[in-house]
């Protein structure tokens, strides 16, 4: 029977090459990682009135608009057109606070918001009507049946080398 001798390892005082190559992203994931536990289990909570969501649908004679802007009043939002650019802007101001209750969580989002759509070539920014209701703004954009498309194709032309 062959003897076999075996040694002691001696104990890497240094990390090897693969360990600090490593650990930066080590550090990253952790640090990562305790991010991600520290943010609300909602994201409800990051909602903020910067920008209503929209739908915009159309037809042969009209473009329409529904912007979601819940707890904002009549009278704090604005539409302008600006050339091709439909604005929408508003305020959801806060309520007063009652100054005996203090508050244990709160996810609503005050402040102004903007909102710029790109109107189409074809949209009749003069004839634009406006209303809401319910937290709802509906936009309607009359369509002109005689604009023409500003599309067109562009020939290439190649440079000949001399």
């Amino acid at each position: 029977m062959a003897k076999q001798t075996v040694r002691a390892t001696e104990r890497r005082l240094e990390p090897s090459f693969a360990e600090r190559f490593i650990e930066p992203f080590t550090r990253m994931r952790t640090g990562v990682d305790h991010l991600m536990d520290e943010l609300p289990a909602r994201w409800s909570a990051f909602q903020f009135p910067a920008s209503p969501v929209i739908e915009m649908a159309e037809t042969d004679t009209l473009y329409t608009i529904d912007a979601e802007i819940p707890g904002v009043a009549n009278g704090d939002v604005e539409i302008q057109v600006d050339r091709d650019t439909l604005i929408i802007k508003g305020e959801k101001k806060e309520k007063s606070h009652e100054e005996h209750c203090d508050y244990v969580i709160s996810e609503r989002a005050y402040g102004s918001f903007e909102r710029r759509i790109s109107l189409p070539h074809d949209a009749l920014t003069d004839e634009i009507t406006a209303e809401q209701e319910a937290g709802m703004l509906r936009i309607a954009i009359p369509r002109s049946k005689d604009a023409r498309s500003e599309k067109r194709k562009i020939e290439i032309h190649s440079k000949s080398a001399s």
